[in-house]
């Protein structure tokens, strides 16, 4: 299989877009749950679309994820191809680096494609 060319991954993708709000409760443990079944990328090998609901995780340290932000930051992986390992381990990463949370979760279902559905999920620490 030949793989199509795509925008590549590495510079497409914008994580400067993020930003953060102040936490006004840092010693307070709460967890925030963030869900967007609105998330694209495309399949590298194919060029066809993958569509996913995505769930974020996290308990707060002293900052957390401004939702708009997050949104348009998730839009800037609609044309990357990318496997939906990478998506996942990527945006992790990105958002740890962004409001260095207490704990964090990452988790993609993508929708069912050629028979086959896959649920990928990493998380922090």
């Amino acid at each position: 299989m030949q793989k199509n060319k795509k925008i590549d991954a590495r510079t497409s993708i914008d994580s400067s877009l993020l930003q953060t709000i102040y936490y006004d409760y840092p010693g307070k443990k709460i967890e925030i749950e963030i869900n967007t079944d609105e998330f694209t990328c495309v399949c590298p090998w194919s060029g066809m679309p993958d569509f996913a609901t995505i769930t974020i995780k996290y308990i707060p340290g002293k900052k957390c994820i401004e939702l708009k932000s997050l949104k348009y930051y998730l839009y800037s992986y609609r044309n990357v191809g990318i496997v939906h390992e990478s998506v996942i381990n990527r945006i992790l990463k990105d958002l740890v680096k962004l409001c260095a949370p207490k704990k964090m979760s990452v988790e993609a279902e993508f929708r069912t494609r050629g028979g086959l559905k896959t649920k990928v999920s990493a998380s922090y620490p």
